[in-house]
């Protein structure tokens, strides 16, 4: 097997171990997932030992894949409002915000500057949306986070897939539309979290 062919296997691998995650858990079986990547169990052990090294690399991936859809938002939109909406929809297409809170907790190494990263990222562009105008200054950027992982779950029920992402998007526009500075007629209640707080809640360590 070539290179390319090792890392095209990884790849697959870790694609289909963040939908099977997704769907059923941390505890998942490993051979749904190599099924899925349409590779066998000993391809799948060959590139992680065990089911804590692919959790880790799911989770990483998933973070370096939600970091790329902020800087991709940011590079394609200039309205910064335009660009959040942006993010919202590529992080929903990507599935990484679902994954990320399933695993977390299961996997509390991961590295911490790969997640600082994409979570200064993303407060950079709430701020700017702020800053312009267009995004109620009330909301940080754990709401943002938590409102995108909420549109990400499956909904109960076991709706088709193609129905489920259709929805999302829909629910996701509903939602940024209210999330406009000129739509703020209300002070919100709870817990105003920033995303090292939102982080430290979903892993137990606040």
């Amino acid at each position: 097997m070539t290179r390319k062919d090792a890392l095209a296997n990884r790849e697959r691998i870790l694609v289909a171990a963040r939908e099977v995650f997704v769907e059923r858990g941390p505890n998942a079986p490993l051979d749904e997932i190599a099924r899925r990547a349409g590779t066998g169990i000993a391809t799948l052990y060959r590139h992680f030992p065990d089911r804590s090294a692919l959790a880790l690399a799911v989770v990483e991936a998933a973070v370096r894949a939600a970091a790329g859809a902020v800087r991709a938002a940011i590079a394609a939109e200039p309205d910064p409002f335009a660009a959040l909406r942006r993010y919202v929809h590529e992080a929903l297409d990507l599935g990484v915000a679902a994954v990320i809170p399933t695993l977390l907790a299961f996997v509390p190494h991961a590295d911490p500057a790969l997640t600082a990263e994409g979570g200064a990222l993303l407060d950079r562009l709430v701020r700017s949306a702020q800053s312009a105008g267009l995004l109620r200054p009330d909301v940080t950027v754990g709401d943002l986070g938590t409102l995108v992982v909420r549109l990400s779950r499956p909904l109960p029920g076991g709706l088709p897939a193609g129905v489920e992402t259709e929805l999302a998007h829909r629910h996701a526009d509903i939602v940024l539309d209210g999330l406009r500075a000129a739509a703020a007629t209300t002070v919100l209640p709870g817990p105003a979290l920033s995303f090292d707080a939102l982080r430290a809640q979903s892993t137990g360590t606040g």
